[in-house]
């Protein structure tokens, strides 16, 4: 795949993961995440805020790449009622949050597949304004119309012949669908 240098942009993103008290006997805690740090530095599991037994940690910090063939899925991304960033992560227990976060996207398309596999936690973000703007940006610079082509069938008539119907080594036209297993049995009798 040719690499275009131009058609691909990267920002650093700050995941904040929030944990609060568990509402249930089972989950002693909840964690979700709560918020997007644009342009933030490396940080691993460093606490942001706590109120009582509520904490907000700076997670990870990881890139959000926008390339020029994903415009279309971007533009889903932005276009949504709530513009959203989707976090990927992967369960972890010894980690404090219990979560490797994988990456960011403002890809829906890239979100859902990940959602589809089963195997990451994919949550939704609200997309800060200024990373809206920036992913609009790269959007009308980029994007690119595909138009859509329908298929048109040839004109071969199918019904004329029995092409690939039974096998060739069956003589009889009564029973082309018989095996030719049984053909050799019936020989051999």
């Amino acid at each position: 795949m040719y690499y275009n240098p131009k058609r691909y942009v990267s920002m650093p993103l700050g995941v904040v993961i929030r944990r609060t008290p568990g509402a249930t006997l089972w989950a002693k805690w909840s964690w979700r995440v709560s918020g997007i740090l644009v342009a933030a530095s490396e940080a691993k599991a460093q606490i942001l805020r706590q109120d009582g037994e509520v904490i907000e940690y700076h997670a990870a910090t990881v890139p959000l790449e926008l390339h020029g063939a994903d415009t279309e899925s971007y533009m889903v991304a932005i276009s949504a009622q709530v513009p959203s960033i989707y976090v990927v992560m992967r369960d972890n227990p010894d980690n404090t949050p219990p979560f490797d976060v994988i990456l960011a996207t403002a890809s829906a398309y890239e979100a859902q597949d990940y959602a589809d596999s089963g195997e990451e936690i994919v949550e939704k973000v609200k997309m800060p304004e200024g990373v809206v703007a920036w992913v609009r940006d790269f959007v009308k610079a980029h994007h690119v119309e595909e138009t859509f082509i329908k298929r048109k069938r040839d004109k071969k008539r199918i019904d004329l012949s029995e092409d690939g119907i039974g096998d060739v080594r069956i003589a009889q036209t009564g029973d082309v669908y018989r095996a030719p297993s049984q053909i050799k049995k019936e020989r051999l009798s």
